[in-house]
């Protein structure tokens, strides 16, 4: 699917956005949720896209999605769901589950879809995110965001996993910002969330479009001033990411060294964790727990001066 060229449709994208279709008519076709058990599943997502959509302050008031904190921890959940920091292993099992979840609903209903940033660098090691990761990147072509935020946009998706052992549910969400296709005021970068319900983490999805074809042809752009070319991009690489099919850019090497420098590729410890090569995975190394214990001590005593 080719990239959408830009077009300034910000007059349309209200309407639009506004006429989106309703969370109980366009669920997931081969991940719906059963009928009748979702009433107050639908009510609860209506009444958090209602909260999140009032203004917080003068300076944030076009912000669309928010976050309880803007460190590494705490801006990586969705507020709306956001209880409190998950342990390490609910987060691994959140995201493992979330980055399944997300690639086999968008295989299914045959839209474009691939990882990026962090989650590229994972895939790269071992086909894995790096476990030291909150959040999980995808890209998506400006005409497939288009087509979510005419259609899918605030639908929720059940998930079962293989075993039937894990049952989850995500909510979709199109920020109303993502027709406009450049940065603006920089406060809607991410186009689309896929948000896990229960805890608030999410997959931060954003849109490429060709935002200068006359000027630059064939450099796509997101809103937070990164760029590719078409031949990086495609023809798109099968490959499989957390156990499941998965789309890889083109030239994912070049991409990766230009932006994380060709040091990311060979370090060994980062993070806690050190690559274990027999076994193919990032380890957690001692002392792990006792950095996040200090980490959110901190987070604590900053919350505490600012209140």
């Amino acid at each position: 699917m080719r990239i959408f060229r830009y077009a300034t449709v910000l007059a349309t994208a209200s309407t639009a956005i506004g006429a989106a279709i309703s969370l109980e008519s366009k669920k997931s076709t081969a991940k719906s949720t059963a009928p009748g058990a979702n009433a107050a599943t639908a009510k609860a997502v209506a009444d958090a896209v209602t909260e999140a959509t009032k203004p917080r302050d003068q300076h944030a008031s076009t912000k669309y999605f928010h976050e309880p904190g803007s460190d590494d921890i705490l801006g990586h959940y969705d507020t709306r769901y956001f209880k409190e920091v998950v342990s390490y292993e609910e987060r691994t099992d959140t995201l493992h589950h979330m980055m399944r979840a997300y690639l086999e609903y968008f295989r299914e209903a045959g839209l474009e879809t691939w990882i990026a940033h962090g989650t590229l660098l994972g895939w790269w090691w071992n086909g894995k995110l790096l476990p030291w990761d909150w959040d999980i990147d995808t890209q998506v072509s400006g005409e497939t965001l288009q087509y979510m935020a005419k259609n899918l946009n605030r639908t929720v998706h059940r998930y079962v996993s293989e075993d039937k052992e894990v049952e989850r549910e995500y909510l979709l969400d199109v920020n109303p910002f993502a027709w406009e296709r450049e940065r603006g005021d920089g406060m809607n970068i991410i186009d689309a969330r896929w948000i896990d319900t229960r805890n608030g983490l999410y997959i931060d999805i954003t849109g490429l479009s060709e935002t200068k074809p006359d000027e630059q042809p064939g450099i796509w752009s997101c809103k937070n001033y990164h760029h590719y070319q078409t031949k990086d991009l495609y023809p798109m690489r099968e490959s499989v990411y957390e156990g499941v099919p998965a789309l890889i850019p083109y030239a994912y090497e070049k991409i990766l060294v230009e932006e994380y420098k060709e040091k990311a590729l060979v370090v060994t410890n980062y993070e806690g964790h050190a690559w274990d090569q027999q076994q193919k995975l990032w380890v957690k190394k001692p002392g792990y727990e006792k950095l996040e214990q200090q980490k959110a001590e901190e987070r604590e005593k900053h919350k505490q001066k600012g209140s």
